[in-house]
């Protein structure tokens, strides 16, 4: 197995070469990805398919895993929306000339490499390369072993592009499965300047806690819905299960519904709709009263049917007396991704909003829209859920940092 010396070395040599390629040349090797990605459908599904096969259908692991030919299709397009978008690089910041003549400007850099632990998105081995790519960084991968065959695929499209424009094909590495591997670019701290980890909270926080390189927290999604006292009840019942039912195993899905117990009695009305998926709802006490009978697949709440990111077709729902309940059970139980209220009433949304603590704070629509392409960032590098740097969908912008260039004519600071 090679080590970090090897793949760090090759990775920290690309880095430099490509601050050097234009944003033209970047752009077309994008186009050329997307086009390769569409045009070799049939051999990434093959590869996919290898994957598949090893997993069960029941895990809720195998939606994130799978590939078709319209994720494909997909894929390109986000990957062609990146190749639009203005380079994030060379942005002045700040500027101004000091007393002493000094003309300092602050302008965006590439972080240089980048690092990406993630479990079974094989989609995300396309995203991270586009975003990087543009952006300036080289991206050393790190997927989960039980989407290897699905990832050494796309790697393998994505190097023979760039080899096809005579370019480094170390601008993106794969790394092995297993354990070793991740252990190396956890401590790769000579060669890797940021790790992002993609996936569930376990693995996010293992990262966290064993990283020597600097880490950004994405992912981890405990997604709750607050159904106000002013809630329109046809308005919610959409909201709720699109929230819920869209896909049910990304970190923006609905895992908590929380009403207002003055519309205990709209209750069936708004989980009418979850039913035709088969949704499991876990109530409390309360909320169990006014489905009981009127709801196929209800089971009581437990300790703990609270704070828990389902992934799968399930739900909790959560009594509250007022919005300030509300507010804090969400305080307690969320993972500070995406929170929403269901709302009729600009004071009780504006009450939310400045109190809720998260990521992403949605008013009368769906946290689905947690998403770098849905927010016209193109296709993102995850969803960052703490305050440093980034917050939110990470795409071009927040694959950046600066520096200052500092001009001169012979000044020398006085003793």
């Amino acid at each position: 197995m090679e080590n970090a010396l090897s793949w760090g070395k090759n990775a920290l040599a690309a880095a430099r070469k490509l601050n050097l390629l234009a944003d033209e040349t970047i752009n077309q090797v994008l186009a050329a990805v997307a086009d390769e990605a569409e045009a070799k459908t049939a051999e990434i599904l093959a590869a996919n398919q290898k994957d598949l096969d090893a997993m069960d259908r029941a895990n809720p692991m195998y939606d994130r895993l799978l590939l078709n030919a319209e994720r494909i299709v997909g894929i390109a397009a986000d990957i062609r929306k990146v190749a639009t978008l203005p380079s994030p690089l060379g942005k002045i910041l700040e500027e101004r000339t000091l007393p002493n003549g000094l003309e300092l400007k602050k302008i965006s850099v590439p972080f240089g490499v980048i690092g990406i632990i993630y479990e079974a998105r094989p989609n995300v081995s396309f995203d991270v390369f586009s975003l990087c790519f543009k952006s300036g960084n080289v991206c050393v991968l790190k997927g989960g072993t039980d989407a290897y065959h699905s990832n050494a695929a796309i790697v393998s499209l994505i190097q023979n592009v760039l080899q096809r424009f005579d370019i480094d094909r170390n601008m993106v590495h794969l790394l092995p499965a297993g354990r070793e591997a991740t252990a190396e670019l956890l401590n790769a701290v000579d060669y890797v300047d940021l790790l992002i980890p993609r996936g569930s909270a376990g693995l996010i926080n293992y990262v966290r806690d064993n990283a020597r390189v600097p880490v950004i927290e994405t992912g981890a999604g405990v997604v709750h819905t607050y159904f106000d006292e002013f809630g329109d009840t046809a308005k919610g019942a959409a909201i709720i299960n699109n929230a819920k039912t869209r896909r049910v195993s990304v970190c923006n899905a609905l895992d908590c519904l929380i009403i207002n117990e003055k519309r205990l009695p709209d209750l069936p009305a708004l989980c009418e709709k979850l039913a035709e998926s088969n949704v499991a709802i876990e109530a409390d006490a309360k909320a169990y009263t006014f489905l009981a009978g009127k709801y196929p697949l209800l089971e009581k709440a437990t300790v703990n049917s609270f704070g828990t990111e389902f992934q799968a077709y399930r739900m909790a729902i959560k009594t509250v007396a007022n919005i300030e309940e509300a507010i804090a059970h969400i305080a307690e139980y969320s993972s500070r991704h995406s929170e929403a209220i269901i709302s009729e009433n600009a004071e009780n949304i504006a009450t939310f909003q400045k109190q809720v603590d998260a990521a992403c704070v949605y008013s009368n629509t769906s946290t689905a829209f947690t998403d770098g392409a849905q927010f016209g960032m193109g296709a993102e590098i995850g969803i960052s859920t703490q305050k440093l740097h980034a917050r939110g969908p990470m795409a071009l912008p927040e694959l950046t940092s600066y520096k200052w260039i500092i001009k001169g004519d012979g000044q020398v600071r006085a003793k």
